[in-house]
C-alpha cells in the first residue's frame, strides 16, 4: 500500500473528473501545493495571468493563554503560573490572528485552464471579490475522493500513524512536495519548498526530503556494505 501520491496517479484524478471545475481544482491542488483553504479562498483577483503567478493568502487564528495574576503566558496543561505561582482556575484568553501571504509561479497550461473555466461560469462574488471556487470545503473533500476512486487509486497508508486513508485534498499537497524533492533535494530545493509550501518549520518540509530520497534505507544499507 502507498503512502503518497505519484505524478501519475493526480494525472489520473483530474481526467477522473467529470467537470471544468473539479478538474480545475485538483490541478490547483497538485500543482500549487496550496492547502484546501487557501485554494477555496483565491479569487480571480489574485490571480496574475501576466506575471503567471498565484497570491495564496492564509489566516490563521489561535488562542493565546495567560495568566490572570501576571499576565505570564500559559500552556495548556498548566495548573500553576510558572511566574507567581497562582493556582490556574480561570486563564485569560484573547485570540491572535496572523495574516500571511506568498506568491507562487502558476504553469501556462493551468493558467489556460483556470481561464476557460472563468469564461464558463457565472460570477460568484465573495466580499466584493470574484471567488473561483463557489463550493465550501466539505465539498471540495467530496470531489478529491470521488476523483480518486474514479480513477482506481487505492487509499493511502499515513507514515505517521500507520491509519489508512481515502485519498484527501492534503495527500495532493504531499505529492507535490515529495514530487519536487525527487527532482532536487538539495538544500536550495528544500528551501525554495518551504517557502513555496508556506512552511513557518523547517522540520515540516524535510519530512517530505526523507521520503522522497528513502534516506533512512540508504543509510541502512551502506552499515553493511
Amino acid at each position: 500500500m502507498k503512502a503518497y501520491l505519484e505524478l501519475d496517479d493526480m494525472v489520473a484524478m483530474e481526467m477522473a473528473a467529470t467537470n471544468l471545475r473539479d478538474r480545475l481544482l485538483i490541478r490547483m491542488l497538485s500543482r500549487l501545493g496550496c492547502r484546501i483553504s487557501e485554494a477555496l479562498g483565491l479569487t480571480l483577483q489574485d490571480v496574475d495571468f501576466t506575471r503567471s503567478t498565484v497570491t495564496i493568502k492564509h489566516l490563521k487564528a489561535r488562542q493565546k493563554l495567560s495568566c490572570p495574576v501576571c499576565r505570564q503566558k500559559l500552556g495548556m496543561t498548566h495548573t500553576f503560573c510558572p511566574s507567581c505561582g497562582s493556582r490556574i482556575d480561570n486563564v485569560q484568553s484573547e485570540q491572535q490572528e496572523r495574516r500571511r501571504q506568498r506568491v507562487l509561479p502558476v504553469d501556462n497550461d493551468t493558467l489556460k485552464l483556470l481561464n476557460e473555466y472563468m469564461r464558463h461560469r457565472s460570477p460568484v462574488i465573495g466580499n466584493g471579490k470574484e471567488l473561483i471556487f463557489e463550493i465550501n470545503r466539505h465539498r471540495a473533500w467530496q470531489i478529491v475522493r470521488q476523483c480518486a476512486e474514479k480513477a482506481g487509486l487505492p487509499k493511502l497508508n499515513n507514515p505517521e500513524t500507520g491509519r489508512v486513508h481515502n485519498v484527501s485534498p492534503h495527500r495532493l499537497r504531499d505529492a507535490f512536495a515529495v514530487h519536487a524533492m525527487k527532482l532536487d533535494d538539495s538544500g536550495d530545493g528544500l528551501r525554495l519548498l518551504q517557502e513555496h509550501l508556506g512552511h513557518q518549520s523547517f522540520n515540516t518540509t524535510a519530512k517530505y526530503r526523507k521520503v522522497a530520497g528513502e534516506e533512512h534505507r540508504k543509510w541502512y544499507q551502506k552499515l553493511w556494505e
